[in-house]
């Protein structure tokens, strides 16, 4: 048998950006898996959670091997004859008469050997595939031919399948017509009525039936007693429960089962000592015990978390080996997954495994299965798919799309689309994740023919692929220049799914603007409304978006008018981004007032509007057409709010106007009450344009007139004194704030911080104006903090492993601040940064271009390029290119 290992595979640059979430192993002495961090489908995940391969694998690897190897073990759990069946059903309509004789004399030819266990699997069947109407058929036409009488279990079976679909109407109707098809079982009419009631979620009509039985001298048997007895114990009917219980003792009818049901009716009361209690007692009066019982009592436990009560329960009955412990197991391994204890998980696995060589159930491999890959845990997923392959354990469509999915995260395209192409073979029915994943390797493989051909397969089988792989396959099909490709998908797709068709003809036009094609979207966008098909508002939204982005304000604005009359909203920032770009072309002032009077003409006029167009014309520093616009406000009777003036101040400041933006300013002071929002408004807008005079005269000013700045205000004031130079006044302003009581914010603090690292100058002021006495408030731990960045206070390694705690009382830490602790460490502590890294990481935050840089240009400086170039590898997978300062440390590949 080859067992299941993975290839060492070289890492082509030029397929990193388009290859998401695949996993490569670089041709290393210890090979590393690596993969993309934000894929659409999992969570993201952190450096520590890169899987690594233990063992590499030899020159000896074959993919054809591999491939072999997978199928043969798929053809274990053939089950092409159930799949016929179903396809048989689903392909005909139950209400057209010609449809079920069709179907009748489809599934005769295929000369099914009808058996009570044979109709079971296939219900079971068609459950787990959620076919609940296909089987409701398959149970109709069984109980049709002859020779085959329908069985109290092949009943309970139906009526579980439709109870747990919530159809239970339908069982209902069926126990209401019952008496027209009694002679199709060889089932007690009342049995059928009590089962059917019960597993209906109606216990209390089950009960009167069951008295009417009782009255006229009948019985139930013992199947229908349990089933009952399990039903009201589900429902909480548990005085009803007492009752049946003693009609079943009475009857003789009690067995294992009846005793694993009490305990569930125990551990449902959460009495969960009681139900230990009488589970010892049943041992210690030798009744019959099974492994059920004992397995409802750790699934309770492992609920309620007592997991370690749990492991003892299952140690004191092992002990006495009255029966086999794997259910007990299987609900205990079961719980660690779902509970997200994956180690745990598998560390119970592997010891039961090797001790007392336990074998889980198909489906609790499943869900561990799919657990590993969701944490990207490549290597665990080889073992537990190799300890089924060993274990003789027939797989099912979820075993085999894991398989796959695992091959595409590994890279393994060509193993990947082998076992795809060869799916009819063992009966592979790739779900819509399996789907995502190939399509999304084999773009990255650059193989957009099979990827196209693999998108259509899937859409066919009902998958519609997920934004993010959709645009993955249209962006390498626009690279490509195969427009026409999907332009046969979008026209050609069927159109009882429009809804879907409407989100394929989206993400194709988006995709075809982010490609810098928005001449080739629009054009799709006629074809579609030449057919009278209408475009949804994400379609409008993109193209808008894309002409904005190649600068063709005109087509936008026309397209945003059309947007409207279609009766889509347009928000206001979509607004503004029109009129920044028709500002922004040859000849603006035409189309920009055509718009605008188009807009007044379609609304009733409001400063809404108008500020628009002020706040679009600011933006695009165009402060005429903005003061324009301000003008006719007045003219048209309507009264400028708070919004229209700070819009127009702003547009005089962006554009360097500052005598304007100051006339305008004081003009409104004379003419009214100005308020705060004004004021912080005019200091800002100066800040930004560098007059620091002035700016420190308005906010004193402000501050005179009893007006609190607010933080941006505040922020903006410090970033500029700081890039002057002026750090006396910065201290000074940083004193004022303590006084006030006003926390440091983050902006603040990080810009300390960072000049800091640039210069010492901020520190000497910073002694100068407080001294360097031994103060404990969090200003002063700041200075502590200003002194250690620029290096004239010496840092003990205690203190450098805690400065995120040091930097918290002063100020919020964001990604910034992590990002330039980062870069201090990576001067002389390269162990520590990358220590603070990983600790990023496991507190949430995405990493972004400036955290790899850093840390990678640390660790190049520390002559540790071989961990610097997976950090780049990690920094390309995630999109980012490096700065032209790392470009300078290429790495030989």
């Amino acid at each position: 048998m080859i067992m299941l290992q993975l290839p060492l595979k070289r890492v082509a640059k030029s397929t990193r950006v388009f290859v998401p979430h695949s996993i490569f192993i670089l041709n290393t002495p210890s090979p590393y898996i690596h993969h993309h961090y934000q894929h659409q489908f999992y969570p993201a995940a952190t450096s520590t959670q890169i899987a690594v391969v233990d063992e590499a694998v030899g020159s000896c690897f074959n993919a054809k091997d591999v491939v072999f190897s997978f199928k043969e073990w798929f053809k274990r759990g053939n089950i092409v004859l159930l799949d016929r069946i179903f396809e048989v059903l689903s392909a005909h309509d139950e209400d057209d008469a010609n449809s079920r004789l069709a179907a009748d004399l489809a599934l005769s030819q295929l000369n099914l050997r009808l058996s009570e266990s044979f109709v079971l699997t296939v219900l079971d069947h068609g459950a787990r595939h959620h076919e609940v109407l296909s089987c409701l058929k398959f149970f109709d036409w069984a109980g049709r031919q002859g020779g085959f009488h329908h069985t109290r279990v092949t009943l309970h079976a139906i009526f579980s399948i439709l109870a747990r679909a919530k159809l239970m109407s339908l069982v209902l109707d069926y126990l209401a017509d019952y008496g027209k098809h009694r002679y199709c079982y060889n089932v007690s009419f009342y049995n059928v009525l009590v089962m059917g009631y019960a597993v209906a979620g109606k216990p209390d009509v089950a009960l009167q039936v069951f008295g009417r039985m009782r009255f006229k001298g009948l019985d139930l048997d013992g199947f229908s007693y349990h089933v009952l007895l399990n039903a009201l114990v589900e429902q909480s009917c548990f005085d009803a429960v007492e009752v049946v219980e003693k009609q079943i003792f009475n009857g003789g009818f009690e067995n294992d089962i009846t005793y694993s049901i009490l305990v569930k009716n125990l551990c449902k009361q959460n009495l969960l000592d009681e139900a230990e209690a009488y589970l010892r007692d049943l041992v210690s009066r030798g009744q019959p015990f099974s492994g059920g019982a004992l397995a409802i009592i750790v699934d309770a436990l492992c609920k309620k978390k007592q997991y370690g009560k749990a492991m003892e329960l299952m140690e004191e009955f092992k002990q006495w080996g009255l029966a086999p412990m794997n259910d007990a197991y299987g609900a205990c391994l079961g719980n660690l997954v779902q509970a997200g204890k994956v180690e745990g998980a598998l560390e119970f696995l592997w010891d039961k495994k090797s001790l007392e060589g336990y074998v889980p159930h198909l489906f609790r491999y499943n869900i561990l299965l799919c657990k590993l890959l969701r944490e990207s845990r490549l290597k665990e997923v080889c073992d537990l798919l190799t300890d089924m392959k060993e274990n003789d354990i027939s797989p099912d469509k979820v075993t085999m799309n894991a398989a796959l999915c695992l091959f595409c995260k590994a890279g393994m395209s060509d193993v990947a689309l082998e076992l795809y192409n060869s799916r009819d073979e063992f009966g592979l029915s790739p779900n819509s994740l399996a789907f995502n994943y190939l399509i999304n390797t084999l773009c990255g493989d650059g193989s957009i023919d099979e990827a196209y051909r693999v998108l259509n397969n899937s859409i066919n089988q009902g998958y519609f692929p997920s934004a993010k792989t959709f645009s993955i396959l249209a962006d390498a099909l626009c690279r490509e220049g195969k427009i026409d490709r999907m332009k046969e998908l979008v026209f050609n797709f069927p159109e009882k799914n429009f809804r879907q068709r409407d989100l394929i003809v989206d993400k194709f036009i988006s995709a075809l603007c982010m490609a810098q094609r928005v001449e080739d979207g629009y054009l799709m966008f006629g074809d579609l409304n030449r057919l009278t098909k209408v475009a949804t508002r994400n379609t409008y939204v993109n193209l808008i978006h894309g002409f904005i982005n190649i600068s063709k304000g005109d087509f936008a604005a026309r397209l945003l008018i059309e947007m409207q009359e279609k009766g889509y909203h347009a928000t206001p920032a979509m607004f503004r981004a029109v009129v920044i770009c028709l500002c922004n072309m040859e000849n603006p002032i035409t189309q920009f007032f055509k718009l605008l009077e188009m807009q007044l003409s379609r609304h009733e006029p409001n400063c809404h509007i108008y500020n628009n167009f002020i706040a679009g014309a600011g933006h695009a520093k165009k402060p005429e057409l903005a003061r324009e616009v301000f003008e006719m406000m007045h003219r048209s009777g309507i009264e400028p709010n708070i919004s229209s003036d700070i819009l127009m101040l702003q547009s005089y400041l962006k554009s360097q106007r500052i005598s304007d933006a100051s006339n305008f300013f004081c003009d409104l002071c004379q003419r009214r009450n100005v308020g705060r929002k004004l004021w912080n408004a005019m200091v800002v807008g100066l800040c930004k344009a560098n007059r620091i005079d002035m700016a420190l005269d308005i906010f004193t000013k402000m501050k005179s007139a009893g007006m609190v700045p607010s933080n941006e205000c505040c922020e903006e004031v410090v970033k500029l004194l700081c890039s002057g130079g002026y750090y006396d006044l910065v201290v000074n302003f940083i004193n004022e704030l303590e006084k006030q009581g006003r926390r440091i914010s983050s902006f603040i603090g990080n810009t300390l911080l960072f000049h800091s690292l640039r210069t010492q100058e901020l520190y000497e002021a910073w002694v100068l104006a407080r001294g360097v006495q031994d103060e404990t408030s969090s200003i002063a731990m700041l200075g502590q903090l200003i002194g250690a960045f620029c290096g004239r206070l010496r840092v003990s390694s205690e203190h450098i492993e805690r400065w995120e705690e040091l930097i918290e009382p002063c100020f919020p830490l964001n990604l910034y601040t992590y990002n330039m602790l980062l870069r201090r460490l990576s001067w002389n502590h390269i162990d520590h940064a990358c220590q603070l890294f990983n600790r990023i990481c496991q507190k949430g935050y995405e990493p972004n271009q400036w955290t790899y840089d850093i840390l990678i240009h640390g660790l190049v400086q520390h002559g540790r390029t071989a961990e610097a170039r997976r950090r780049e590898e990690e920094m390309f997978m995630r999109g980012f290119d490096p700065t032209v300062k790392n470009q300078r440390y290429p790495f030989d590949w």
